[in-house]
């Protein structure tokens, strides 16, 4: 059965009735393997989103894409991107800036998703690359950064290395979609990175994350039989072993004499 993709509208009615699962991928291929998987949600860079064969391969897929708002100039030239990248193809636009920046594309209808609890390209305001929210304080204070996107007009936050209680109760007393990253099942979507499922991420692999297949051991045996194969190659060349006849092209002998008698006659 072929599925539709959904609109804003859509995962909002889903809310605290079903966990949706959600991808980051970085091919195509990828991307081809999450839609016959039956991902839900999927953050994709805009080089790959924007791809012609995205749709092609993914077209059921709610999909989101983003850029740092500060590489992009000026408000409005963050504007004008993001209307760019909806019209080709995203839908939703995942907002690295303030409040303000993520009512001005609210106000023009472009569905924005915020990052919540251990962000990290703000990490340095948090106390570094470790869990958010769990004392009371610091907890409030991720209840009222949700609010925010939500009086805001953002439709979903992605809720990042949070106590799973602490996200539980944010995620019901809320309107806006909640997207774990780590927060636990008391979310709206269960969120990872595709090389971390696959193995094949380089250095520490997160704590939130699970590694269903080991990809890296087969990039490594890939790797070294392409090595093997150019070694052979190079092997061939040196010895005269390639090229041979069935790599090329035979000249008729009558051809062949004749163009050897012309050549005799050029100077």
């Amino acid at each position: 059965m072929s599925r539709k993709l959904p609109t804003v509208a859509d995962l909002r009615a889903l809310k605290g009735k079903k966990q949706l699962s959600m991808l980051r991928y970085f091919t195509i291929e990828e991307a081809a393997a999450a839609e016959t998987a039956g991902v839900d949600i999927a953050s994709v860079p805009p080089e790959i989103l924007f791809d012609p064969r995205y749709r092609e391969v993914a077209p059921s897929i709610f999909s989101m894409t983003g850029q740092t708002h500060t590489q992009c100039g000026t408000p409005l030239d963050y504007l004008r991107w993001c209307n760019d990248a909806v019209e080709r193809g995203a839908d939703a636009i995942y907002c690295s800036g303030s409040m303000q920046t993520v009512e001005m594309l609210a106000r023009e209808y472009i569905p924005v998703v915020g990052h919540v609890g251990l962000v990290p390209a703000r990490a340095t305001w948090t106390g570094g690359f470790r869990a958010v929210g769990k004392t009371a304080a610091d907890a409030l204070r991720l209840f009222d950064e949700v609010k925010a996107y939500e009086n805001a007009g953002a439709i979903a936050i992605e809720l990042e290395v949070v106590p799973e209680e602490v996200a539980t109760e944010i995620s019901k007393r809320v309107k806006i979609l909640v997207w774990s990253m780590g927060a636990g099942a008391g979310c709206d979507a269960q969120y990872l990175f595709s090389n971390d499922i696959l193995g094949y991420t380089e250095g520490h692999v997160p704590r939130h994350a699970k590694v269903y297949r080991d990809f890296q051991a087969e990039y490594d045996r890939l790797q070294n039989e392409r090595i093997a194969a150019f070694q052979e190659f190079v092997a061939d060349v040196e010895t005269g072993a390639f090229p041979q006849d069935e790599q090329l092209v035979k000249m008729p002998e009558n051809e062949l004499d004749a163009f050897r008698n012309q050549l005799e006659t050029r100077p």
